[in-house]
């Protein structure tokens, strides 16, 4: 198994992220994985590297052009997600282009690619999936719901969104419209909500954030992982 950086200049920014696969050349289908609002972590590199133990070849994205230390940088990563997200079509355009990039990875079949997200980057994974664009489908984590608010296209990635039911940043209402919207966009999706379950579910370091209903749950973070391995295998036989 090996790691490597992959640069991609954007804007004034240098976006740094990082290829896991196992090394072959080879490529496998392919799965672009957007981290949480701390950016690229060893959390996402450890779920990166389970996925290639199953066959796949993952880049886990940089959005941020930075690194962020847990704990010590977490106003400015907080402060570098507003930015994103307040502008959502430019945020759509950074999305895109780390879609190619992956797509340009040799390790990658470009023409067999998913994308996943946690948090944040399962906000992203949605966006990129409100693109229209032609991919086989992504798969959010205790993502944020909220529409971007731009032009609708008919959704040709099948979606999947594991939630916890008691997530404080995405109530009820919310999963109830991302079903809507989904619906009215001809998506093939499916949401998996877990009851007593809140925000952050599948990090194990959760809770040190100190946000009441962000935490660590064993059962929805092993249920949505064995999930997402059926997920995948559907989409990729």
């Amino acid at each position: 198994m090996t790691q490597t950086d992959i640069i991609q200049p954007y804007g004034d920014q240098t976006l740094t992220h990082v290829l896991v696969s196992d090394g072959s050349g080879e490529p496998r289908p392919g799965v672009l994985m957007f981290p949480t609002v701390m950016g690229v972590s060893p959390l996402e590199i450890g779920f990166a590297e389970k996925l290639v133990a199953l066959g796949y070849s993952v880049l886990v994205a940089d959005l941020f052009g930075r690194r962020f230390q847990p704990g010590a940088d977490r106003e400015a990563a907080f402060a570098a997600m507003g930015a994103l997200r307040a502008d959502r079509a430019a945020l759509r355009d950074r999305l895109l282009a780390v879609l190619d990039t992956a797509r340009a990875q040799d390790a990658i079949d470009a023409n067999r690619i998913a994308a996943t997200g946690y948090c944040f980057g399962g906000q992203c994974a949605l966006d990129l999936a409100r693109s229209g664009v032609g991919i086989a489908g992504v798969a959010s984590f205790h993502g944020l719901f909220d529409p971007p608010g731009l032009p609708a296209n008919p959704i040709n990635a099948k979606v999947v969104a594991y939630h916890g039911w008691d997530d404080p940043m995405v109530p009820p209402d919310a999963v109830v419209a991302l079903g809507k919207e989904l619906t009215e966009a001809g998506a093939d999706w499916q949401i998996h909500a877990y009851g007593h379950v809140g925000h952050g579910f599948t990090n194990p370091y959760a809770a040190s954030m100190g946000i009441a209903g962000v935490a660590f749950n064993e059962a929805a973070n092993r249920r949505s992982w064995a999930a997402l391995e059926d997920y995948l295998a559907e989409l990729f036989g």
